[in-house]
């Protein structure tokens, strides 16, 4: 399956898939977001796994520290090791002490990705909000493009298809050139959809970006959800706001309600 490409300090890959990091959590959602990272990673890719073990959160739940500490760095390794199987000699591996969303952010800022993954446990975007799910941290503060994994139509062909949301904007852009990426490299169909209901749609722009969009009479949430019944990917472009000015952008809740898997470009790499 190759090796692991070494880290090398300000050498961020041009494509949204080159720099990728995975959340590891020891759940089967975080070992797909593991397969489903590795599908869509460049050949040559920098990739880590990452799972978190928070010894002061531990700590205030009562637990001893010599329990606290074998417990949680005994799950941690084990899920590191299954994750480990599954990317073989592809990517590396890393244990950090923290709260998961903090860690990973916290790394994906230290080592310049340019992905960012990890699976959903199916919370409503809601207790996403108000709980502060790892999911909901990530969308809002991320620095980087964010793999949202959910169960492909089938594991053994993920994706099987894929659908792009295009208004003529330059997020929108960055979001067809990362998903124009994959059709080329996974020889999978893409469907670029065109939601006539969203704010300031240049069809214009969109037609020379690719003839071969289709309008939707819907908005642009709608539009993409429904799509998403069908594919194994969503791909939508974001304008990189954070905390509570993303709440309401079209990514954010397409992350949240699609039923597929949604790739958020962050950036125009692609």
């Amino acid at each position: 399956m190759g090796t692991v490409a070494p880290y090398a300090p300000g050498s961020r890959a041009g494509s949204v898939f080159g720099r990728v990091i995975v959340g590891i959590d020891g759940t089967e959602p975080g070992f797909e977001a593991c397969r489903q990272a590795l599908r869509l990673a460049a050949p040559n890719a920098w990739i880590e796994l990452v799972s978190a073990a928070y010894l002061a959160g531990a700590a205030l739940a009562g637990w001893s520290a010599a329990r606290m500490a074998e417990e949680l760095e005994r799950e941690a390794g084990e899920g590191l090791r299954r994750a480990q199987e599954i990317a073989g000699d592809r990517a590396s591996v890393r244990l950090m002490n923290g709260p998961a969303a903090d860690v990973l952010l916290r790394e994906a800022e230290k080592k310049d990705a340019t992905l960012l993954a990890l699976g959903t446990h199916g919370h409503s975007r809601l207790s996403e909000i108000m709980i502060g799910g790892v999911a909901g941290e990530i969308l809002h503060r991320a620095p980087c493009s964010v793999l949202i994994a959910r169960p492909p139509h089938s594991a053994e062909k993920f994706p099987g298809s894929i659908v792009v949301g295009l208004d003529g904007s330059l997020e929108s852009d960055g979001a067809l050139a990362a998903a124009d990426e994959l059709r080329r490299r996974l020889d999978v169909p893409l469907r670029v959809l065109v939601a006539l209901r969203g704010k300031g749609v240049d069809s214009g722009h969109v037609h020379l970006r690719t003839p071969f969009s289709e309008p939707v009479d819907a908005y642009p949430v709608d539009a993409l959800v429904d799509a998403s019944t069908q594919a194994d990917l969503v791909v939508v472009g974001s304008r990189g706001l954070h905390g509570v000015r993303a709440l309401g952008s079209v990514s954010e809740r397409v992350a949240h309600r699609a039923r597929s898997s949604v790739l958020v470009v962050r950036d125009g790499r692609g």
